[in-house]
């Protein structure tokens, strides 16, 4: 005999059912992330230091839109509790549509935090940058970040980059700077503290 029709209760029937939306699955908590500071540049100088920064979170990311004022490409840095030591390694993956090259140096004084960086200076370098664990005191600090540029006429640029800070030191100070140039008063960076599960 055939069925000309099937009820919606021997559909369901069987399956397991959920009063929440969720059915069993962990919520995304959008006040994982929690703002720490924020800053801009001043257009007469290319260092941005966030100091005092509490130990009370798992991870730290650091948010960037920067411009810098005088049309050359620049390296953005990253240096820790005022380290200038040759107490970092670093790597970085770089393409642009048509070249693609990779580095990485084992002994320096800093970490690239990101590479792209526009040839006019209305066009931004934007930068995701994350500082894992930062606060322990049981191991060295890794550093991740992804950044980019469009450079409208002429190209664009995506980097990865990674480094690492060889120091078991509470990371409470953190300086971003350009290795030559300044921030344009357009510049800004924003940082988060990312809570723990």
């Amino acid at each position: 005999m055939a069925n000309s029709r099937i009820a919606t209760s021997s559909i369901v029937q069987g399956f397991p059912k959920s009063r929440s939306m969720l059915a069993g699955n962990t919520a995304y908590d959008p006040n994982a992330f929690e703002s720490i500071a924020t800053a801009t540049g001043t257009g007469s100088s290319g260092t941005i230091t966030f100091s005092s920064i509490p130990a009370t979170y798992q991870h730290l990311q650091l948010r960037v839109m920067a411009f810098d004022t005088d049309n050359t490409n620049r390296l953005g840095e990253i240096q820790f509790n005022s380290d200038t030591g040759t107490n970092y390694a670093r790597h970085w993956l770089y393409g642009d549509g048509s070249t693609a090259a990779v580095s990485g140096v084992t002994t320096t004084n800093r970490i690239n935090a990101w590479v792209a960086w526009g040839t006019s200076t209305s066009n931004a370098t934007v930068a995701i940058v994350d500082m894992l664990d930062y606060a322990s005191t049981s191991k060295y600090k890794t550093v991740r970040c992804l950044s980019g540029t469009d450079r409208n006429s002429t190209s664009g640029e995506v980097d990865l980059t990674s480094g690492l800070w060889q120091s078991t030191s509470a990371i409470n100070s953190i300086t971003f700077k350009l290795n030559n140039g300044n921030f344009s008063t357009s510049s800004t960076f924003a940082l988060y503290g990312i809570k723990g599960a």
